[in-house]
């Protein structure tokens, strides 16, 4: 909103100033100094809220050392995180921007969804929350809606540039073309362009390609937003790892916006992407005043309506800056947690019918329960959780150059 009111104080009325709102930095800037702000003022009173309605979490005993003290925890906390992106978002990005729109999208859908698992838990008082079968239903609606804008709309090209030619002047000159286009980076390969076509057996014709490109899309957003909802299970570490997630993402999203960092790096150029890097801003700023509240000994919990989300919102980055090959390094955490309980149920259910006696690969699941019970503090957990992530992050963005 604010980009269009100063523009207009900028072009029309020529007040001097006014033009900084421009620049992609300074509006990702005010972005994060906004959720910031909106996250430390509107925290303490969502927590005294939630606190007011007794809204508070209820504890299973695992055994978890420390476990039981945060029974009645104020939950649904998710809904601080969520209003501390969406609002700076509105404020700051050109939200005529279909990407925006989408991310915008993305966010509100699983929040929503999420919002709808801690009611039932909370004030139906039923312990599953919303049935599994409806939780996927809501992921897969979300990646029906990405996947299909994506193939679909006409305002999500990636460019692709000639080579420069030298005219007889000595001048030279670049055409390009801007080309509807399902293509994605594959990392660590020189020639790292990969298109969904290639997927399609030889006797399918080329126009379905969108279905297997919607499935894909569908995947990925179930896959990443439940790595997320598994790893919030300590204090700060779901946010705390989030938070260096989208500050790759948004690196990434800002150098394929950006004409000479693409050709420079050698990077697909998707016009219009770099206004991802406010809502990248925006959701880095929320998620750490989240954190001022959440960090060990948390006094709010996110609940499903944070952790779905902030999924969600990771997956759909990924894959509109055509990145979503690296989620595997990116998300890393998130990985290791999901394979932690695939693994750990997979392999109880195997020795349990061969053996006639269940047997466990880690002391519990998800992966942070299993270093819980071997006695190391939350605090350490989630600070080697998050160096784990920095290293992956630097990893990723290796690839940028490492091919």
């Amino acid at each position: 909103m604010f980009y269009y009111l100063f523009e207009y104080f900028d072009k029309t009325l020529n007040i001097p100033g006014t033009g900084v709102f421009q620049y992609i930095t300074f509006r990702a800037f005010a972005a994060t100094i906004t959720s910031l702000g909106i996250a430390a003022i509107w925290g303490k009173a969502v927590i005294r809220r939630l606190q007011m309605l007794q809204i508070g979490e209820e504890i299973r005993d695992l055994g978890l050392e420390g476990q039981m003290a945060k029974k009645g925890t104020p939950t649904m906390g998710g809904f601080i995180i969520l209003l501390s992106l969406v609002i700076p978002t509105l404020l700051f990005a050109k939200i005529t921007n279909v990407y925006i729109v989408l991310l915008l999208t993305s966010a509100i859908w699983l929040g929503a969804v999420g919002f709808a698992d801690d009611y039932i838990k909370v004030f139906k008082k039923n312990k599953d929350g919303l049935s599994g079968k409806f939780k996927i239903v809501g992921q897969i609606g979300l990646g029906l809606i990405v996947g299909l804008t994506m193939y679909f709309n006409q305002h999500i090209k990636v460019r692709i540039f000639d080579k420069v030619q030298i005219l007889a002047d000595g001048s030279q000159v670049q055409t390009f073309t801007d080309s509807k286009s399902l293509m994605t980076t594959v990392p660590f390969l020189k020639d790292n362009q990969f298109d969904y076509n290639m997927l399609l057996p030889s006797f399918i014709p080329d126009q379905y390609v969108w279905v297997v490109y919607v499935l894909v899309v569908i995947f990925i957003i179930t896959a990443v937003s439940n790595g997320a909802n598994i790893t919030d299970g300590i204090d700060g570490l779901a946010a705390g790892t989030s938070v260096i997630i989208v500050l790759t993402l948004a690196i990434l999203a800002y150098v394929s916006g950006n004409k000479i960092f693409s050709q420079y790096l050698n990077v697909m150029f998707i016009p219009n992407s770099g206004e991802l890097a406010i809502f990248c801003a925006a959701f880095v700023g929320a998620c750490i005043g989240f954190l001022w509240y959440n960090a060990y000994p948390a006094q709010v919990f996110m609940g499903d309506t944070g952790s779905l989300m902030l999924g969600g919102v990771i997956a759909t980055l990924a894959i509109v800056i055509r990145k979503e090959m690296l989620i595997p390094v990116l998300c890393g955490i998130f990985l290791i947690e999901n394979l932690s309980v695939i693994l750990q149920v997979g392999y109880f259910k195997y020795t349990k019918k061969k053996y006639g006696e269940g047997r466990r690969i880690f002391l519990m699941s998800p992966l942070h329960h299993h270093f819980q019970k071997k006695n190391y503090h939350e605090s350490k957990i989630v600070t080697r959780f998050m160096i784990v992530g920095i290293i992956l992050a630097v990893v990723t963005l290796v690839t940028l150059k490492l091919r």
